[in-house]
């Protein structure tokens, strides 16, 4: 009988450890009759966002709560400014809107005594908010899904790229995707990935200098066509910092100065799909002058 047991059990456990997984949980903590974010609580929080980059999440739930003290309409509306402080948190740092499914103000958390001299911290325990990260379980092998792959950058017709520079193909007011450039989330600074591309592309411009040019970078995931933080600065300029970025390069690289100029375009142009795709940098070119 115990021989037959014990294999059970241990399926059993290793099935409620593999649902455990599928949700990444933070909690942020509040100083007493406040929602305002801490800066040690808000670094840990951005650490625990960078930590979102790369998975593949479901939702994201964000419940506030207060101590015990004050009226119970009071402490309501004190938790939900909790919470939608921290979902600003995580609009400010490039995380898709969309995936927030739940922001409630979820009231008091009921003093819990253990020993009276624990009061304190049990009730700074309680001034908190949630985070529930919910990730996307894979889909069943059998399953076929007939859709545009996620990682497929949404393309204009006609879209213009590199290549057409260096084929003397453009003219004013084309605008060129500086494709496979893509940046960290909530940085000015590139993945690993895109930095031989930037070099391709810098040595193009050299090569076709009487091309004249803005860069226009822009970012994802925030509302109302705002910029994003700069989490290197903590600046809402995130998109102007990116263009700069590609501009400073370029002028290393030699490209001149006057033929050049940069632009943040903040969330005004998103192109839909992954989010990463809006983390760009496109190129407006502004004048073809006759080649020398």
């Amino acid at each position: 009988m115990i021989k037959k047991t014990i294999p059970y059990l241990f399926l059993l456990l290793s099935s409620f450890c593999t649902l455990a997984q599928e949700k990444l949980t933070h909690e942020v903590y509040f100083e007493t009759d406040d929602y305002h974010v801490l800066s040690t609580e808000e670094n840990r929080l951005l650490l625990f966002i960078s930590g979102l980059d790369g998975i593949d999440i479901e939702k994201i739930s964000i419940y506030g709560f207060c101590d015990d003290r004050g009226s119970a309409h009071y402490n309501l509306a004190l938790s939900q400014n909790r919470a939608n402080a921290i979902k600003t948190v995580f609009s400010n740092n490039e995380l898709d809107e969309s995936l927030i499914s739940n922001v409630d103000g979820k009231g008091e958390v009921l003093l819990k005594i253990i020993k009276e001299d624990e009061v304190d911290k049990i009730r700074g325990l309680n001034r908190k908010v949630e985070i529930i990260v919910t990730k996307q379980l894979p889909k069943a092998k059998e399953e076929i899904v007939v859709e545009t792959p996620k990682d497929t950058v949404p393309r204009a017709k006609n879209q213009k790229t590199t290549q057409d520079i260096a084929n003397h193909n453009v003219k004013e007011g084309d605008k060129i995707r500086l494709e496979n450039i893509y940046f960290k989330t909530g940085y000015a600074t590139l993945a690993k990935d895109s930095k031989n591309t930037l070099e391709e592309i810098a040595n193009i411009l050299l090569e076709e200098d009487n091309i004249y040019f803005s860069i226009e970078g822009h970012v994802c995931c925030t509302q109302n066509s705002r910029d994003a933080v700069n989490r290197k600065t903590n600046q809402r300029n995130l998109s102007l910092a990116r263009a700069k970025f590609i501009y400073d390069y370029l002028i290393k690289k030699g490209v001149s100065k006057r033929r050049m100029r940069f632009i943040g375009m903040r969330r005004k142009f998103p192109l839909g799909g992954d989010p990463k795709f809006d983390r760009r940098v496109e190129i407006l070119i502004t004048h073809v002058a006759e080649k020398r």
